[in-house]
């Protein structure tokens, strides 16, 4: 190779800026290495454009900075980029979904292509895993620095928590610390629905929680009943909860700062402002291609400058951007998720070798995982038509200048501070479950799904309650994603194979599913009894018998946590793409650290178990 990347500017390149890359690269400038952020986005407070949802409404950067204007941020075409997934193979059972989108071939799955990534538009819900998540790589890589215990002090250093007041204080003051938050961190936590929030609805959420307490079960004896905290809800993230699985009604802490979102966006930035000659962060710059020596050692990439250039974007360009290259002196690091990852370690001549051949893509080397063992959640919502509207949704426009608006704005308190989730409960499907798999939450809204459009829902839906219900520790892990072309500008093809066609055998995740909406049906009943509630418009009341729910399930289910892609897996594994450590197998130089690493699914949201691996891989590298 004629190319000198022995004189590289950079120590380390870092494709993609959200929860995993954002992180590690923060990270390592911090520590005094020279490290690139190339984002195949803009910066989503600078940029302008319509949200197509609401023609000619101007809502940037408002739709990031709003904690509850996050459905619409998924919508905004400045920023947007939209996937449309496969859940079946077979057309005929494609079709018998609401949500799909005949044109597209698929169901509408809300990326985010800009600074910060899916950080940029997601819930913000974080929600520590299940210490059996960490344990259980530990085992299979017999790798013990994976296990639960060490995993939790990446969390504390990185968690900056602000809902728990008194334990900062215990934690500050006289250094004890049960809870073993963080307090000190770059990531902030804050508590997802403070009583303020909704204390024009009192009653109604009173009633909302009797219901769902008397449902869940009691609190644990030792966690004390803060005022500020709605009806003593316990908070999920305290790690003497973690070591009981946290079961039974919580609140979902955001990731949110003084009520504004707070990404890996403000991370970066920050880190870019204190170490300028560390950090560099290059928008509008879509890798093309890893860049391998005669010996398989990643050396840099390239890639393509300019803005709008990936397919997914809601208004591609057609220009075809400036092809340039640049080049690492240390390592490569690919960030770009569950979907972007395996697509460009393809295009770069790693995977199966089948597949490269197929789009005509010179093997670098055959590693058959990648693009394998595609997983996601399973999630439907359970949808209620109210007798009234939410008081504190009186007048609300879901756009700036209306009165929730002016709250969040002029006093940093109100309902738009919030994700829109009241509460949460966590429980297992069925006793005989490992672990707890459901993760049952309300919403105020009219929520069912992705599809073009779908915020509309939620803006008109003032006098609705929804139960989501997220199945997590899914069986299935028959997804996969494949290139439909050689073209790196071209959205892979996407199909997570739900249900019968996956390789769940014997059904175990439909009928999860379907136990958690019995369950909030279960919730809603005395609601219906005290007028509160006057329809259940989805399923509706003719869907009663476990099959008619099964069938429900099987057509309207969604994900939002695609993952697993190109799984961490042991040396003997030959579908491990990744090792314990982060590192391509059979590649040296290059790592992988985003949700794709993962082997199986952790927790109910992935995005904060993103983070912590973004910390770990930060570490591994200083200390390799």
């Amino acid at each position: 190779m004629t190319d000198n990347y022995n004189t590289a500017t950079y120590d380390y390149i870092v494709v993609g800026s959200g929860a995993g890359g954002g992180t590690v690269a923060a990270r390592l400038a911090e520590k005094g290495k020279k490290v690139l952020v190339l984002e195949a986005g803009g910066d989503p407070k600078k940029l302008q454009g319509d949200n197509l949802a609401f023609p000619g409404e101007k809502r940037l950067p408002d739709d990031y900075d709003v904690p509850v204007f996050h459905p619409f941020s998924t919508e905004n075409e400045a920023m947007r980029w939209d996937f449309f997934v496969r859940h079946y193979e077979t057309e005929s059972l494609q079709a018998l979904d609401p949500k799909y989108t005949p044109a597209e071939k698929g169901v509408l799955y809300p990326r985010a292509g800009c600074l910060g990534g899916c950080t940029a538009h997601n819930a913000m819900i974080t929600v520590y895993p299940h210490n059996a998540d960490w344990d259980e790589v530990a085992q299979i890589t017999g790798d013990a620095s994976w296990n639960a215990d060490n995993m939790r002090k990446y969390f504390e250093s990185m968690e900056y928590c602000q809902h728990r007041p008194i334990l900062r204080k215990l934690a500050t003051w006289l250094g004890i610390n049960p809870s073993r938050h963080g307090f000190n961190g770059w990531f902030q936590t804050e508590a997802a629905l403070p009583l303020q929030a909704l204390a024009k609805d009192k009653k109604l959420v009173a009633a909302i929680l009797d219901s769902a307490l008397k449902a869940a079960g009691t609190l644990p004896n030792f966690f004390e009943r803060l005022k500020w905290q709605i009806e003593g809800l316990a908070d999920p993230n305290d790690w003497r909860l973690v070591k009981e699985n946290s079961t039974g009604l919580r609140y979902p802490p955001l990731a949110t700062q003084n009520g504004n979102r707070h990404s890996t966006r403000e991370r970066l930035l920050v880190v870019q402002q204190k170490h300028p000659d560390n950090l560099t962060i290059e928008l509008d710059a879509l890798v093309t291609k890893v860049i391998l020596d005669e010996n398989n050692r990643a050396v840099g990439v390239e890639y393509l400058k300019g803005a709008k250039l990936y397919k997914a974007h809601a208004n591609p360009s057609k220009q075809p951007g400036e092809p340039r290259k640049v080049y690492a002196a240390k390592e490569v690091i690919l960030a770009g998720g569950a979907y972007n990852t395996p697509q460009l370690l393809m295009l770069s001549g790693i995977g199966p070798k089948e597949e490269l051949q197929k789009h005509g893509i010179p093997v670098k080397h055959h590693l058959p995982g990648v693009g394998t063992n595609l997983q996601d959640r399973y999630e439907v919502g359970v949808v209620n038509k109210m007798t009234q509207d939410w008081e504190v949704l009186k007048g609300a426009k879901y756009a700036s200048g209306d009165p929730q608006y002016n709250e969040w704005k002029n006093e940093n308190k109100g309902v738009y501070t919030t994700n829109g989730a009241v509460l949460a409960v966590i429980k297992k499907s069925f006793e005989e479950r490992p672990l707890p798999d459901l993760f049952c939450f309300a919403l105020l809204g009219n929520f069912r799904g992705y599809f073009p459009g779908y915020s509309k829902l939620i803006k008109d839906g003032l006098n609705y309650l929804t139960w989501a219900v997220l199945k997590a520790h899914t069986v299935n892990r028959a997804g996969e994603v494949r290139l439909v072309s050689s073209d790196p500008r071209d959205r892979p093809y996407i199909n997570f194979r739900y249900f019968e066609e996956g390789n769940d055998t014997q059904g175990l995740d439909l009928d999860s599913v379907v136990e958690g909406v019995k369950f909030v049906r279960s919730i809603a009943k005395p609601l219906f009894a005290q007028g509160i509630l006057t329809e259940e418009v989805a399923p509706g009341k003719d869907v009663q018998t476990d099959e008619q729910l099964r069938d429900f399930v099987r057509y309207n289910a969604w994900g939002h946590h695609a993952s697993c892609s190109c799984p961490i897996g042991a040396d003997n594994d030959p579908m491990a793409v990744l090792d314990s450590q982060f590192r391509v197998r059979g590649i040296q130089g290059l790592r992988v650290v985003d949700a794709s690493a993962f082997p199986k699914i952790p927790g109910f949201f992935i995005v904060s178990s993103v983070y912590m691996i973004g910390e770990k891989a930060a570490d591994v590298i200083l200390n390799g």
